[in-house]
Order: structure tokens, then sequence, then C-alpha cells
């Protein structure tokens, strides 16, 4: 299992890769560009809904709880839909990208569905006896997904003038505890990044309060 999250992990860090690449090579096409989709569509809507069933739900099958895998999976392929022709509209018609993500990107949403198994690969925790907790967790990070909540993306991040200094004296520390307590990490990175959400739904609700 551990090398199977590394790998859905690893998939996670050289996202993006491709495109970048096509476009240095002037290889860019639009069934490339439909590969690219397909290929997060399995990397990280099938492969981690199957990682944590496999790891915690299926004891529980008769529960019901593969609902919830493959609610996760259908949200996922309803992002990256989405997001296929969002795109394909913005190129047609010369519209300006927004600065921030309609719903959880598929790569975020792969590293908080993995959340449950982080916390027994650090902590030992035995999830199974509530296998519907983490089926309630997995479908609303698919939810997540699907919606239309503004979430962080690095176009929105206004970075100050003094950000290299803060940056030298944090990475040492973030060197060190991805080496030392690897999984510990992933699980801070999912708190914040869940932190975020939150402030997300907040000012969307308090913008339409103000409406």
């Amino acid at each position: 299992y551990e090398i199977a999250v590394m790998l859905v992990l690893f998939s996670v860090a050289i996202d993006g890769l491709d495109g970048l690449l096509a476009r240095r090579l002037q290889a860019t096409s639009e069934i490339g560009a439909q590969l690219d989709s397909l290929s997060d569509f399995l990397n990280f809507g099938v492969v981690p809904g199957l990682l944590v069933y496999e790891f915690v739900l299926a004891a529980s099958e008769r529960a019901g709880a593969w609902v919830a895998v493959l609610l996760y999976a259908s949200c996922c392929c309803l992002r990256l839909a989405r997001f296929n022709v969002a795109h394909t509209q913005a190129q047609t018609t010369g519209a300006v990208s927004p600065k921030h993500f309609t719903g959880v990107p598929a790569p975020a949403g792969a590293l908080m569905a993995l959340f449950p198994v982080y916390l027994n690969f650090e902590f030992g925790a035995d999830l199974a006896r509530a296998p519907m907790l983490v089926a309630l967790w997995l479908a609303l990070v698919g939810i997540l997904m699907a919606s239309r909540l503004p979430t962080f993306s690095p176009k929105s991040l206004r970075v100050p003038r003094n950000a290299i200094v803060w940056v030298m004296i944090a990475l040492p520390f973030v060197v060190g505890i991805m080496l030392t307590r690897f999984w510990l990490s992933l699980i801070l990175i999912d708190g914040l990044y869940a932190l975020s959400l939150m402030q997300s739904a907040l000012r969307v609700l308090l913008s339409r309060r103000r409406s």
C-alpha cells in the first residue's frame, strides 16, 4: 500500500509536466489534452478511491461504503470534464482564465482522499472500525471536487517582496519534516488545505448574504 500511495504522490508531483513539455516542444494537440484528463481521472479519481476501499472499506462491503468510492470517482470525472469544457470555451472566446480554481482540483482531491491512509501509516489508526466515517470523508472530498467553490490557485498567490527570506528560513524545517515524518507532513498539508476550503466557503456565504 505504501508503494501504491507513493506512486499516486509521484503522479501528483509530475502532473502538468506533460503539458509543459508539449508546449515547449510545440507538440500540443486536442487529443493530447483529452488523454491528459483521462490520465488524471485514472490517477486521481480511480486509484485513490480503490486504495481507500481496499485499505479501509473492503471489510464493510455489505454496509454499502463502496457507494462513496463510486461517488468520489464520478465527481472527479465531472470536475475534469467541466475543466475541459471551460478551457475550450476560454480558448474559443479569448477569455482570461480566472485566478482561482473552481472546485477542488483532481490532484488535491487525491491528496485529501488518501488522508485516512496517512493516518494509518503515521499513527497506526485502525479506521476499518469506522468505515462509514471514512466513506463520508471520501464522499465529501468528491462533492468538493464537483462543486463550484472557488479554491486556492497559485495564480491568486500574492508574493511579498521579502518572501524569499521567509522561504529560506522555513525551507530547512519543511525539508526536515518531510524527510523524518513524511506521512505527518502530508497530514498537515491536508489540514492546511482544508482550512483554506473552509475560508473560501465562508467568503461565498458572506458574499451571498450581502447580495
